[in-house]
């Protein structure tokens, strides 16, 4: 069993509290984010057909629940494990203009996570997507995308602070920009956890770029699936890669915390590169690839931003379990109540 338990920890807000301080969370980042990138909210599916490659991947080994549907002769639907891919294809279907797009409220079931104080079975994020130019394909223009959604956090943040003011803020004033590989360069001895903590601690919120590639020592600094991000293409740091994920410090925790993972889309030359580095190349066939290879899904930027994890982040929570509910081993439940953290 994976859990930290903080030293002397004692809960900013009672249950009654934290109930409604997720709620306000929630509704005021959501606006907040669909104002800064001129966002629409869409419905969106909880589960999609097997074999059609709109499901996202995550690193490759992740089993999706999956059933038989009995009125489509037992065709068998997967229960999403994001909607990466899905709302690309969304953007062409409600024909969304460049510089709008469309975020969603996503509920998704990963049955191999690996239980601690930020995982669990259950994953709900906002989703959302955005068209783009040719000419935005570029680290510039992520860069810009992060930190207007920096901004919306920063507010937030401020937001929690008037409601709730025992919880102070402790967000910088911007983003800062790493690369993957300055990081392995910086702490070459460390691993990926550890080299995103010390910038965590060191910068207060950080943005990891190109994430999904090999790095000069032959390893990934994380997994990506190589059907979205485009961890491939050049950019103006003189490395590869045009995504990344937003990393802040949490005092709590006292490590880094992942709070997004975003980036550009692939266009179709990432696409084939990407494929064919994975040995995925049989996925061309899929009917999302075959959307993006036939020139009918728009350039699009996106990612996901974790509800709970944002929520357990700015009520300074130490255990996602006190945000959501969720089954919780009964060794990790009897612990967390020892120790004040009370899970729903």
């Amino acid at each position: 069993m994976k859990l930290f338990i903080p030293e002397n920890y004692t809960s900013a807000l009672d249950l009654k509290q934290t109930e409604k301080a997720i709620k306000l969370v929630k509704d005021f980042f959501e606006q907040e984010l669909s104002s800064e990138l001129g966002l629409r909210r869409v419905t969106a599916p909880l589960f999609v057909l097997k074999g059609t490659g709109i499901n996202d991947d995550l690193n490759g080994t992740e089993r999706p629940v999956s059933f038989p549907i009995k009125d489509m002769n037992e065709a068998t639907a997967e229960v999403v494990h994001s909607l990466a891919k899905w709302k690309r294809m969304m953007l062409a279907d409600y024909n969304i203009e460049q510089g709008y797009g469309l975020y969603t409220d996503m509920n998704a079931i990963r049955p191999d996570e690996e239980m601690d104080n930020i995982h669990s079975l259950y994953v709900d994020q906002w989703d959302w997507e955005r068209v783009m130019s040719k000419e935005q394909r570029n680290l510039d223009f992520l860069k810009q995308i992060v930190s207007s959604i920096f901004s919306a956090l920063k507010r937030t943040e401020y937001k929690v602070f008037e409601s709730y003011p025992q919880i102070s803020p402790i967000l910088p004033e911007e983003i800062t920009f790493i690369q993957a590989e300055d990081l392995l360069k910086q702490y070459p001895n460390l691993s990926t956890k550890e080299r995103e903590t010390e910038a965590a601690r060191k910068y207060g919120a950080i943005f990891v770029i190109g994430i999904g590639g090999k790095l000069a020592n032959g390893e990934k600094h994380d997994g990506r699936a190589p059907d979205y991000d485009d961890w491939s293409t050049p950019n103006a740091d003189g490395y590869r890669g045009l995504n990344g994920d937003i990393v802040v410090w949490n005092p709590i925790l006292q490590e880094a915390f992942e709070i997004s993972s975003m980036g550009i889309r692939v266009d179709k030359d990432a696409l084939l590169y990407q494929l064919k580095e994975a040995g995925a190349e049989n996925r061309k066939e899929l009917y999302f690839h075959q959307r993006l290879l036939n020139d009918t899904l728009p350039l699009s930027i996106g990612g996901g931003i974790g509800q709970s994890r944002l929520c357990m982040f700015f009520l300074r929570k130490a255990h996602i379990g006190e945000i959501q509910a969720s089954i919780w081993p009964e060794k990790m439940v009897e612990e967390c109540r020892k120790n004040g953290i009370n899970l729903m």
